[in-house]
């Protein structure tokens, strides 16, 4: 974990009572957007005292966990990037105990398409590189293969990824510039070949596309071309 980073696990279970709140503020649509609250109704939510209600937002305020502005009528209210990650934590967690028979992967297909040419210059700089072959356990060929994800199945598999933890690789810098750190998910690439989905947390990209590496070029391995549809299995 880069320095700096929330210890999520660590967060979570340091809540208690106050998780409750912060998944009722979700649920109000504060983990998309700002919305307006009165204690009152927060605490005839969550069935305690609006006193309760109140000091629970003010600790997950100094958590770090939401942000909240005073108004007339009450407060407004949005998550942080940190508190969307604790629930998102405890989806992977709860999905995993409830649902045992669940494939311990996701399918995801999409269309082959040239990128921006970025993926060999992050793929090769050592502080990167280092930890895919220590992490992974391949050294990445210099550049990814990138899926335009098109059907809802994908889509959602891709979504759905955000919730799990992964396998990290931590941010650095390098020559004056800071390199942010990226998620990995182990995978198997049309049932054939072994490689990784990898999920910067900035990207030039949206949630509609996947980023693939290997231990070798994927488009010479498999003949593929610009619009050939790949199906790739996403390890969790």
């Amino acid at each position: 974990m880069s320095a700096g980073e929330p210890d999520i696990p660590k967060i979570r279970w340091s809540l208690g009572k106050m998780f409750f709140t912060l998944l009722a503020l979700a649920e109000l649509g504060a983990g998309s957007g700002e919305v307006e609250i009165t204690t009152a109704g927060l605490a005839k939510r969550i069935g305690c005292s609006q006193q309760t209600a109140s000091r629970h937002l003010i600790e997950l305020e100094k958590a770090g966990l939401i942000l909240r502005a005073v108004t007339r009528k009450g407060c407004r209210v949005r998550l942080t990037s940190s508190g969307v990650e604790v629930l998102k934590s405890v989806y992977a967690s709860l999905r995993r105990v409830l649902e045992p028979a669940a494939p311990p992967y996701l399918v995801i297909k999409g269309s082959v398409f040239t990128g921006l040419g970025e993926g060999a210059y992050y793929v090769t700089r050592p502080g990167y590189r280092r930890q895919f072959i220590e992490k992974l356990g391949f050294d990445p060929y210099p550049g990814t293969l990138n899926l335009r994800l098109m059907d809802e199945e994908s889509l959602r598999a891709r979504r759905e990824l955000d919730y799990y933890p992964g396998i990290e690789i931590q941010g650095f810098k390098a020559a004056g510039r800071t390199f942010g750190p990226v998620k990995c998910f182990k995978a198997l690439v049309e049932d054939r070949i072994e490689g990784a989905v990898v999920m910067a947390h900035r990207t030039h990209y949206g949630p509609s596309v996947i980023e693939i590496i290997a231990p070798v070029c994927l488009r010479e391995e498999l003949g593929l071309k610009d619009g050939d549809v790949v199906k790739v299995k996403v390890f969790l």
